[in-house]
């Protein structure tokens, strides 16, 4: 199980909001229950199988394309451990423990 996080931005959009992008990339997580998901304020947390991950960022990625954007600016970073299950609450309750053994 991978975990990524990605963040789409739309380039030379008339106005400098984004969250109508956004809301419409997040429309693309809708259907794919195989995938979980967090939005946050600067990034999206997705949780499951690396090739799925990667299949439903290359879907975000087009939407402010087919919405007129000419350039758009995709980050991504990817956790993928393969010596023990991992998943986005194992990782924050981790380090909550570790907060609290102090």
């Amino acid at each position: 199980m991978a975990i990524a996080q990605v963040s789409i931005t739309p380039l030379g959009t008339k106005t400098p909001s984004v969250s109508r992008y956004v809301a419409n990339c997040h429309k693309v997580l809708e259907g794919m229950e195989e995938i979980r998901w967090q939005l946050t304020p600067m990034a999206t947390i997705l949780e499951g199988e690396l090739d799925q991950i990667l299949t439903a960022i290359r879907k975000m990625h087009e939407v402010p394309f087919d919405e007129g954007a000419l350039r758009v600016s995709t980050h991504i970073k990817i956790d993928d451990r393969r010596d023990k299950e991992h998943t986005m609450n194992g990782k924050v309750d981790s380090v909550m423990t570790k907060l609290e053994e102090k």
